[in-house]
């Protein structure tokens, strides 16, 4: 069954009421009512257009929704008078002035100099916006000031493994939306072996939201291509000034063998023939689109390092896998890497490479990673970890190990 929400300049927006959302919606939902314009970043085709139709249909009071990919549509801004523009607003949403407006806005970035009207109508008129753009690396240095205090920022990843089998009707809602807490996982080998053969297709292929809902393995692959490939095609060209697409590809394909390693940025530098201070310019860029993360080393003080000395994670398994080979425990790590996120801030701890734990979580909990976990590796980690004054600890473990957790529980 499908609904037709809203047609306006040649857009039909058209959205199955069936449709699953993604857990970001139930949180962005109760926001609703606030003043602050809302505003939702991630990666290209993680969802963020569908997750704001679905928001889109629950309203009920006046609407109009807008795609700055459209000419047409970023006419509607194109007005000195921020008064105007209210005015037509209203007109064009058929409704009455003093009425509460929601203003829906998709891919923002294509016309940066609406965050001026969005303060002015949001201060003067009490509109509310909705608004979707593909980075965070565009959306950090266009709303700092036009927008200061008054947005919420949420970003939108590549469903972890949990939310991929709720999309697959494998847990419930109820199951899905329950805060995460390390120490309330219950260890189950029967969970465990139940869903190793979903965790293999997850670590392969990710969770962008089209790769998941499709059946067939070789589409997915494509579908990954299509997404890398628009990173070159959209993001490079709209969100950078970068002119060496060749040097940024070859960097990315230096990243994937040094997955979950500490980064060397003069070796990189060195390798790629280029000057260290643009390789720290390509790896901010590849942070603020999403498709890498840097995980500092651990610190009990304020972190005031860099991206050299940070240990390197893809932020959808499958584009790694697409992008280049690592070997079984890069890939599970990077896995975990990626579900550890929704628990918390994570580092890394390496003393002088005689020791070291993979992930210290929240500056209090030690995790290590392990394809083939043992109780001796668990009782290595406790004694590290207390050396540092860390009294928690977990061994994750993709072999079933009744002291350790298991991925397919995270």
């Amino acid at each position: 069954m499908y609904k037709i929400l809203y047609k306006y300049a040649y857009i039909c927006i058209i959205i199955s009421t069936k449709m699953k959302k993604r857990l970001l919606y139930y949180t962005i939902i109760k926001q609703l009512e606030h003043k602050n314009a809302l505003v939702i970043t991630g990666m290209r085709q993680v969802g963020k257009t569908t997750l704001m139709k679905q928001i889109f249909s629950e309203i009920d009071e006046l609407k109009i929704w807008y795609d700055l990919e459209n000419p047409l549509d970023q006419l509607v801004f194109e007005e000195k008078d921020f008064n105007v523009i209210y005015n037509r607003l209203i007109r064009e949403a058929n409704g009455e002035k003093g009425k509460r407006l929601f203003v829906f806005i998709d891919e923002i970035q294509n016309y940066p100099e609406i965050t001026r009207i969005m303060k002015y109508l949001i201060d003067y008129y009490g509109v509310k916006f909705l608004v979707t753009g593909s980075s965070n690396f565009y959306l950090r240095n266009l709303f700092p000031e036009s927008l200061s205090g008054r947005k919420f920022l949420y970003i939108l990843l590549p469903m972890d493994f949990r939310e991929i089998l709720y999309f697959q009707n494998k847990i419930s809602l109820e199951y899905v939306s329950q805060p995460r807490q390390l120490n309330k996982i219950k260890n189950n080998q029967i969970d465990h072996e139940k869903r190793i053969e979903d965790y293999r297709s997850f670590l392969e292929f990710g969770g962008f939201p089209e790769v998941v809902t499709t059946e067939d393995n070789e589409t997915k692959k494509l579908i990954l291509k299509n997404i890398f490939t628009s990173f070159f095609e959209k993001d490079l060209q709209l969100l950078s000034d970068i002119r060496n697409v060749r040097e940024l590809r070859d960097l990315i394909l230096l990243l994937v063998p040094r997955t979950g390693n500490i980064l060397d940025i003069s070796k990189i530098a060195a390798e790629l023939g280029v000057q260290r201070t643009k390789i720290y310019n390509y790896m901010e860029f590849l942070t603020g689109i999403f498709l890498i993360a840097l995980i500092p080393r651990f610190s009990q003080s304020i972190d005031r390092s860099v991206a050299g000395g940070r240990k390197v994670y893809f932020a959808d398994t499958g584009l790694l896998n697409l992008i280049g080979k690592v070997n079984e425990g890069q890939l599970f790590e990077n896995a975990v890497a990626n579900q550890l996120k929704h628990y918390g801030e994570l580092q890394y701890y390496n003393k002088r490479n005689t020791a070291e734990i993979d992930f210290i979580l929240n500056k209090e909990t030690a995790v290590e990673v392990k394809l083939n976990g043992t109780v001796r590796d668990l009782e290595k980690l406790k004694y590290l970890s207390e050396k540092i004054g860390l009294k928690k600890q977990y061994l994750i473990s993709r072999r079933f190990l009744p002291q350790s957790l298991s991925p397919v529980l995270l």
